[in-house]
């Protein structure tokens, strides 16, 4: 079965464990928006929410929604029947056996609100400044390494190692580590979180960042130095409280993962977007003022996540559906930032677009992504030393087929949206 708005009977393909729409979501985002701002579909009993302003009341509403499901939805499932019209206190009880229990995006106030403010010590603006400055140096250096060439596979030539070494600065982890880490996180195709085989979830996927940061914390705490990591291990929680080892690498591993994970995703759009849009590259090479609003645009456009989890607490309604409490509710934020009763003329990237900052690739409410300003800075400055840097840059027909006939690989999960390669030639600036 394809994806073909034509052909496809919506209704009968199981969104998350069928590849059919894993290429071009968006006819599936329209079918499911036609059945109202908010849908019950019929595999998984999930209901998607594509509407903008239903989407808003889901993520500010902490109350009524738990996020101890956001990141794995309906796999496994909760490890225990949701039955009652308050199910908080069965949430509370047994959320720990649920996948990523620990991670940031999972954790429901007053506790997640603790360690986001934790975080929130370590991404200081003195820290974000001198992050900002490595930015420029990292991207040159990483251009310098296939320019001659002419030709890259932008993700694991570019994106993927220049969002881990920035990140790797952000949280001081040793120049003599990097290439370590570089090696550990930035091979092979990992498609765990979302995929669309359901037996793909790991209960913990971060082991190896959970080792490394483990073993900088406690030499900190034992032996501090003048560097970013005893800060790190050093940071309190608000109310002056130290915080165990772990909950402190649990904050930098979430960092350190999610942060990439965004941050490659759109920088990789980014660069399809304007390989297969000359004008585009023009626009920006003559005035580099326009690229903030061009990343925008290309995050309500190709949103890094597809869709965001949550579990209802209790009864309630959204979009005129009843839902009772213990019900999987996905935001489908690829949907919602193409909703036409926000953005005109949705469905096609305009890089002037005046209210492109009003998508929520990021999220809303306490949950919105700590790390979205620093993909934004990322994109700018990497999108900045590109277009100085190269001439016209094309999408490599011998690897992705002419024009009008792309052969596109993207990852095959039902969260997360991105390229699995992005290959590309280019001239001399």
């Amino acid at each position: 079965m394809t994806a073909d708005s034509g052909s496809t009977d919506f209704e009968s393909v199981d969104y998350f464990t069928s590849d059919a729409f894993v290429r071009d979501p968006y006819p599936y985002y329209e079918f499911v928006r036609s059945k109202g701002p908010a849908w019950r579909e019929p595999h998984q009993g999930v209901v998607m929410v594509t509407g903008y302003d239903e989407a808003t009341e889901v993520l500010r509403d902490a109350d009524r929604y738990s996020s101890c499901n956001a990141v794995t939805g309906p796999f496994p499932g909760f490890p225990v029947p949701l039955e009652g019209d308050d199910v908080s206190e069965l949430i509370a009880l047994h959320r720990d056996k649920l996948p990523m229990h620990d991670q940031l995006p999972t954790l429901d106030p007053p506790v997640h609100g603790k360690h986001r403010a934790l975080l929130m010590r370590l991404l200081t603006p003195n820290r974000l400044k001198e992050n900002e400055e490595f930015m420029w140096r990292i991207a040159d250096r990483q251009l310098d390494e296939f320019l001659d060439s002419g030709r890259c596979e932008f993700l694991a030539d570019y994106a993927q190692p220049f969002a881990m070494l920035v990140i790797a600065d952000l949280l001081g982890v040793p120049e003599e580590d990097r290439e370590d880490f570089r090696a550990h996180l930035t091979s092979g195709r990992r498609t765990g979180i979302g995929s669309t085989n359901t037996n793909a979830m790991a209960h913990n996927p971060l082991e190896y960042l959970y080792g490394r940061f483990t073993e900088y914390i406690e030499d900190r705490r034992r032996s501090p130095r003048e560097d970013v990591l005893t800060s790190l291990a050093q940071a309190t929680f608000p109310d002056g409280s130290l915080p165990e080892p772990i909950d402190v690498v649990r904050v930098a591993s979430n960092l350190f993962a999610a942060g990439q994970e965004t941050t490659v995703r759109l920088l990789v759009a980014s660069l399809q977007i304007l390989a297969e849009r000359q004008d585009l590259q023009q626009q920006l090479r003559a005035d580099s003022g326009r690229i903030p609003n061009f990343v925008e645009e290309a995050l309500r456009f190709e949103s890094p996540v597809k869709g965001d989890f949550r579990l209802t607490r209790v009864p309630t309604t959204i979009g005129g559906v009843d839902i009772p409490a213990g019900t999987t509710v996905m935001v489908l934020l690829g949907a919602v930032n193409r909703d036409p009763g926000r953005f005109e003329d949705a469905g096609t990237f305009d890089p002037e677009r005046r209210n492109a900052r009003q998508q929520m690739a990021f999220g809303l409410g306490v949950h919105s992504c700590p790390g979205g300003p620093l993909a934004r800075t990322e994109t700018r400055i990497s999108l900045d030393r590109i277009l100085s840097r190269m001439g016209e840059i094309r999408i490599d027909e011998a690897e992705h087929g002419p024009e009008n006939a792309r052969r596109y690989d993207y990852a095959p999960t039902f969260i997360l949206r991105g390229l699995q390669r992005l290959h590309l030639t280019f001239d001399a600036s």
